[in-house]
């Protein structure tokens, strides 16, 4: 499976431009997806990679060929998208065979393919059907066997989640990450969903504005991220930014925000007078009797844990506390957090400027 690069790829259609300079590669075997909103220029990004979209400027490389110049059926890619552009006439069998035929694959050879296929993605039951009588989760199965029938180097995959209720979401994002796990083909997924690119990725491009902000594991965007943009759209619930300006009193670092001065990591990469962005996630703010006071101003249970947004002295917060807490719109609370735990951020970049790494909390376990 050939490995991706994007060496300082643009695009623009006219003055306009979509993407910046885009650097990137996706190594060989990987699933890597581009995340983020609307408009940030992930699917245009993907469509260069399939050639459905010329490049302006840089280069495509694939296993160090530049790639530019190449047609789409010249990239040896398979390509799933959000409206599974099945042919409504045709059955699930010819559907899932119909690229195989186009190449001239003799009938036998794409019956024993269609057939393995379908089994794997538990469609050898529906093979005789229409898309107009299957579920929304298997015209979805179909257009992905309709890739995978192709035996692809590369797989695309354009938001192919998006028309599906959460049910059927969650459901076909397991599939897709157990099919990856057996095929092991080059895998770029676009999503503006956070969870669903934390939950199947190997590794994530977050985009933002036709440039890459971060690209790192799950792991490392959610606990390290990189500027306060990936801070603020990676987790549920988001996190409030709140602004300060550091000082140093005895040796010691802190932040002076509102009417509070919290201390700083003394490795934090901070000088005194600057103006910086903090924030902690939800799930490290915790009842604390020597804790800062907060005002209760929302209490959202959400199964596993309460979603409780406070009213701090030094601004809104939000705490993950366990499940079913019983409180009450205005009530005080006293919460705390470590140092350790804050994101910290350069006001004016947005980069971040916090070293130390943000300890994962370990749930209790009773006996």
């Amino acid at each position: 499976m050939p490995q991706i690069e994007l060496r300082n790829v643009g695009k623009s259609f006219g003055t306009f431009i979509v993407c910046h300079d885009i650097n990137l590669v996706i190594r060989e075997g990987e699933f890597l997806t581009l995340l983020g909103t609307s408009g940030c220029g992930k699917t245009t990004t993907l469509n260069m990679l399939a050639g459905l979209e010329e490049i302006s400027s840089g280069d495509l490389l694939l296993d160090g060929v530049r790639a530019n110049h190449l047609a789409p059926t010249e990239r040896d890619v398979a390509m799933v998208f959000q409206n599974y552009a099945l042919y409504p006439h045709m059955t699930v069998a010819r559907n899932i065979g119909f690229t195989l035929k186009m190449r001239g694959v003799s009938r036998d050879e794409i019956t024993r393919r269609v057939t393995e296929v379908a089994q794997s993605l538990e469609l050898g039951h529906l093979l005789d059907r229409l898309p107009s009588q299957l579920s929304g989760g298997q015209q979805q199965r179909v257009a992905i066997g309709r890739a995978i029938v192709r035996r692809p180097k590369i797989f695309l995959f354009d938001e192919p989640f998006s028309n599906l209720d959460a049910t059927l979401r969650v459901r076909m994002r397991a599939e897709v990450k157990d099919l990856h796990r057996r095929l092991g083909v080059t895998s770029v997924f676009v999503t503006h969903d956070q969870e669903e690119a934390l939950s199947i990725s190997d590794r994530i491009a977050v985009m933002r504005g036709g440039v890459i902000e971060q690209v790192g594991t799950p792991e490392e965007i959610y606990l390290h991220p990189a500027t306060s943009y990936v801070a603020g759209f990676i987790g549920n619930p988001q996190i409030t930014l709140l602004s300060g300006r550091v000082q140093a009193s005895s040796g010691q670092l802190s932040v002076v925000s509102g009417a509070a001065e919290l201390p700083l990591p003394p490795d934090a990469d901070v000088t005194p007078g600057q103006a910086i962005e903090f924030a902690v996630r939800p799930e490290q703010v915790q009842p604390d009797p020597k804790g800062h006071p907060a005002t209760v101003t929302s209490v959202q249970p959400v199964g596993a844990a309460t979603h409780v947004g406070v009213m701090t002295a030094f601004g809104p917060m939000v705490a993950s506390l366990p499940r079913f807490a019983r409180l009450n719109h205005g009530e005080t609370i006293t919460l705390g957090f470590e140092p350790a735990h804050m994101l910290l951020f350069d006001a004016t970049t947005g980069r971040s400027v916090g070293r130390r790494p943000i300890p994962v909390r370990k749930e209790r376990t009773g006996s």
